[in-house]
């Protein structure tokens, strides 16, 4: 029997599962200025996928990266829904104050 197709499905399971509160802790701890962080990952993880001979780990590398990439987008998505109250807002952080 092959096992790759369930253990890929599984760990792209667990890793989209893993990003979905990464997305809400950063953009609670740091706003969406670190976008770029996540950038970072996403190139490096395409780079680790194209260079990785083991097609489940090259597989890997890039539903992580692209998971990444992803995360910059709802790192913005998440910034709307903390305005419009759904998720609480980092009293910490400053506010950008509109200039007049």
């Amino acid at each position: 029997m092959n096992y790759e197709g369930v253990l890929v499905g599984i760990a792209t399971f667990l890793i989209i599962g893993i990003f979905h509160p990464i997305t809400i802790k950063a953009e609670y701890y740091w706003g969406v200025k670190c976008w770029w962080f996540f950038l970072i990952l996403g190139i490096a993880g395409i780079a680790a996928s194209l260079f990785i001979e083991n097609t489940v780990v090259s597989i890997l590398c890039g539903v992580f990266s692209f998971s990444s990439f992803w995360t910059i987008k709802e790192l913005f998505e998440q910034q709307e829904r903390v305005k419009k109250g759904w998720f609480p807002e980092n009293p910490k952080r400053k506010k950008k104050t509109p200039k007049e």
